[in-house]
């Protein structure tokens, strides 16, 4: 079988335009970073909001010319609503170029994820931010996922956003345990269902990132949608992330799908920040053995084999589960509990990994010349 690259995608690419212009969505820098997962290819194409109705046909007609390579399986094509800066630099420098419109006031973003759904990611997400308001730091959570938002059950918050103040366009975020929040599930019913493609999506996420009044934040934790799809790409492109979390259980079935979410973070160069191994054991309150109901240890070899931190690992818990239910979060219902603080030791590794990440980026060397 012929192996599929990047050359022979950009090569099919270059037939393609935009209405009303020139040059192909290549040289105009349209294309963000291909991502080849086997035979499947990801990619969006950028475009001012307005233009979005127009450039749904130019984003079928690249989907259809990636198709007719040889060998091709899926193709995704997502529309974007923010143009990237044009860089001649790698792939990789393109992306951090895309990422580069900050959130007003929000000092640092966590994007939390998984490869797959069902690992416990979003109650992860949600202690690890109560941890980080534990130590004094102004944080925020932003639930990602459009199709199965948690953070009403997990936060216990049912009531709705309210606009900022008289005049303004922006949404006050909810807030509780100290922690503001934002999420779909506060602006429809949980019964309904999110039947939306990709550019929809994205435009959700993008106002509830930059139209919320987050105030000044110190952290944003990000609850990302669980998979490596086309909204978590493009998310994880257009949304200048300090770091991110990955979160897996022990069996090697979720340590697969946690391979490719750091995959993808590396591939569009967001600094993975350590693994969570969740639901890592269960101790049995009746006897006081333990049982690794899915094995345990596997996200920790997993982290040392790609040399990345391990954070921690997180019990099955029937506590947990209970208050995560009722809208208790642990960490801030159960503070003194040893649960509450696993999660205040994650937390606290999390933003040593941020700051020393931000530590270790020099300034370049000074030249000088002599005369």
């Amino acid at each position: 079988m012929t192996a599929i690259s990047k050359t022979a995608i950009l090569a099919r690419l270059s037939a393609v335009r935009a209405p009303g212009a020139e040059d192909d969505i290549v040289a105009q820098g349209l294309v963000s970073e291909i991502i080849i997962a086997g035979n499947d290819v990801t990619f969006a194409l950028t475009a001012q909001a307005r233009d979005a109705r127009a450039m749904e046909a130019t984003r079928r007609a690249a989907e259809e010319a990636v198709k007719a390579l040889p060998g091709i399986g899926k193709v995704i094509v997502a529309l974007t609503a923010d143009r990237p800066a044009k860089s001649s630099g790698t792939p990789a420098e393109a992306a951090r170029h895309a990422r580069g419109t900050a959130v007003p006031g929000v000092s640092r973003i966590i994007a939390v994820a998984s490869g797959k759904g069902g690992v416990g990611k979003s109650t992860t997400a949600v202690n690890i931010a109560l941890g980080l308001v534990a130590m004094g730091l102004r944080t925020g959570i932003l639930d990602a996922d459009i199709y199965g938002p948690s953070m009403p059950k997990l936060l216990g918050l049912t009531e709705r956003p309210r606009l900022s103040g008289p005049g303004s366009k922006k949404l006050k975020p909810l807030e509780r345990f100290g922690l503001k929040a934002m999420s779909m599930g506060f602006l429809v019913d949980e019964s309904t269902p999110m039947i939306w493609r990709g550019p929809m999506v994205m435009g959700a996420l993008v106002q509830m990132l930059r139209e919320v009044e987050w105030g000044a934040l110190d952290c944003l934790v990000v609850d990302m949608p669980p998979g490596t799809g086309d909204v978590q790409l493009t998310l994880a492109q257009q949304t200048p992330l300090s770091g991110a979390v990955i979160v897996s259980t022990p069996q090697d079935l979720a340590l697969i799908d946690a391979r490719k979410g750091l995959a993808m973070f590396e591939k569009v160069s967001v600094p993975v920040l350590g693994i969570v191994e969740n639901m890592s054991y269960f101790l049995c309150a009746n006897c006081g053995t333990r049982h690794e109901i899915f094995g345990h240890g596997g996200a920790k070899a997993e982290a040392e084999k790609l040399s990345v931190a391990f954070l921690g690992e997180v019990p099955l818990d029937a506590e947990l589960r209970r208050r995560s239910d009722q809208g208790e979060p642990v960490t801030a219902c159960e503070p003194a509990s040893p649960l509450a603080a696993v999660y205040r030791n994650i937390a606290g590794r999390v933003w040593q990994a941020v700051a020393s990440g931000e530590n270790s980026r020099k300034p370049p060397p000074r030249i000088i010349i002599e005369k």
